[in-house]
């Protein structure tokens, strides 16, 4: 099969013309507010990269000649609200409503950001970049990351703006910097991360000299704080082809920096092949996981930063419990109870928030519970716990337990693809008799107190988890039988 060539430059303009008359009539209109004032205006970034690639961008993104002031009072007389939340970085936000005014939809609302012409300084100290404002729009694209992000579109009158060859870049499926590499991303080194998120995005590859100097700066990653990191990192996941840009980090030694958990995947493989390579298989899971997210109305809907992540991280205890066994065998012991403490401990240190971090590692956790199904009928009680120990990320482990079966042994494939059919159907069946989703003893605590004549205190606690037990075991009791119980555990528990 024969890759198809990539469009040429003239064609890459004529789709760029298409999307951007569409934008136009809001875009030009901005431009003539500035000009009349005596101001620059020029669409920049990634409104205009997407143009080029046949999208159309809801938010708009301008620089400008004028100063941050005399942006925000221009964005007040055109728009229906404006914000100053990133006036120290010289930008400033506008909004104009579209038919539905301020109650509608916001369908047809025109957002956009207006940033003073920047040429940052930065501190190779610091974490943050020294904020100086430019006077050239040839200078603010200069201090872009990539030049497919470095060219601009002037306003009013829509001229084309490529200092840095952006456009032939875009053709080529290329990402290079507008200045010397290692001057780059020495100012800010993010810009580094920026370019695996970009490949995921965009599928372009990284060109020869950049990507020398990623692989030769990336230890300057540990000046960048964590937060910026995480927000890089998560981009780059949603992305629709995470794993190219996966590849890009740990090809290049970011992901050394910022997630060394998924380089050390790269298990030596003996001649004999007693496992298969975990890291080709953790990026597989995630390719298939991805394949099973649903659309915006579904039960985990796409991009699904969880379950992604869950699929990418869900063997990294396997280099810590990797065993060679007598007789030829390898083992990884409890490495799902390993990764799931793993797991926590570096999205902790990546600053995500704690529920995401839960969820991840529950999944961890979890995600080997089902094997063993096939080989033999799980009662009713396995069932119960199944679904309660998931609780509210079922749906997540079903796609992520189903995309972690990667054997080419198709016969092996077809029976787990089965036996996992017969566990949602089981699932399924019991949900309807039981709503499993919310189960509880068949008492509560204030009936348990009134039986047993009893005060709050650690013994409801105790009672209430042994009917819990009863019910997970039984389905459920009824209150008569559920009463018999309990007093029946009572006098035992007396005696």
């Amino acid at each position: 099969m024969s890759t198809p060539e990539p469009p040429a430059p003239a064609a890459l303009l004529r789709r760029a013309l298409s999307v951007l008359t569409e934008m136009a009539p809001a875009a030009v209109e901005l431009g003539e507010v500035f000009a009349a004032a005596g101001h620059e205006l020029a669409l920049v970034g990634g409104p205009v990269r997407d143009a080029f690639l046949g999208r159309a961008s809801e938010d708009l993104d301008f620089a400008t000649s004028a100063t941050p002031d005399e942006t925000q009072r221009l964005l007040a007389r055109w728009g229906d609200a404006h914000w100053d939340i990133g006036k120290e970085f010289g930008t400033i936000g506008a909004r104009r409503y579209g038919p539905g005014g301020r109650t509608g939809s916001g369908a047809g609302d025109v957002v956009v950001e207006v940033t003073t012409y920047r040429s940052d300084e930065y501190d190779p100290e610091s974490r943050k970049p020294v904020v100086a404002f430019g006077d050239t729009l040839d200078g603010d694209l200069s201090r872009r990351d990539f030049t497919v992000n470095a060219m601009a579109v002037r306003l009013p009158d829509l001229t084309f703006v490529d200092p840095f060859g952006g456009l032939s870049d875009l053709a080529d499926g290329v990402l290079r910097t507008p200045i010397a590499p290692e001057r780059s991303f020495d100012d800010d080194p993010l810009r580094m991360l920026r370019a695996a998120r970009f490949a995921a995005r965009l599928g372009f590859a990284v060109e020869p000299a950049t990507r020398a100097a990623i692989e030769a700066m990336a230890p300057r990653l540990a000046i960048v704080s964590a937060e910026r990191v995480q927000a890089e990192l998560s981009k780059l996941l949603c992305a629709d082809q995470p794993r190219a840009g996966l590849e890009v980090l740990v090809e290049s030694g970011l992901a050394d920096q910022v997630l060394p958990e998924l380089p050390a995947l790269r298990l030596e493989i003996d001649e004999h092949h007693r496992h298969k390579d975990v890291y080709e298989h953790s990026l597989i899971v995630l390719d298939q996981a991805i394949a099973q997210e649903t659309g915006a109305d579904g039960a985990v809907p796409a991009p699904d930063l969880v379950l992604r992540l869950a699929a990418l991280l869900h063997d990294i205890g396997k280099p810590a419990t990797r065993r060679f066994e007598p007789g030829g065998g390898v083992s990884f012991h409890h490495h799902e109870v390993v990764g799931a403490k793993m797991v926590a401990k570096r999205l902790r240190a990546l600053k995500y928030e704690k529920q995401v971090v839960k969820d991840v590692a529950r999944l961890v956790e979890l995600h080997l519970r089902f094997h063993g199904y096939g080989d033999g009928a799980w009662t009713d009680s396995a069932v119960r716990r199944y679904v309660t120990d998931a609780g509210p990320l079922l749906e997540r482990l079903h796609r992520l337990t189903r995309a972690d079966c990667t054997t080419r042994n198709r016969r092996k494939a077809r029976r787990l693809s089965e036996a996992y059919d017969d566990l949602e159907r089981r699932i399924a069946e019991l949900q309807e008799k039981e709503e499993l989703d919310a189960i509880r003893p068949d008492l509560d605590g204030t009936q348990i107190m009134a039986i047993l004549g009893i005060s709050p205190g650690r013994d409801v606690g105790a009672a209430y988890q042994h009917l819990l037990a009863l019910r997970m075991e039984h389905g459920p009791l009824g209150e008569e039988r559920a009463r018999a119980e309990l007093e029946a555990w009572w006098e035992a528990r007396q005696a």
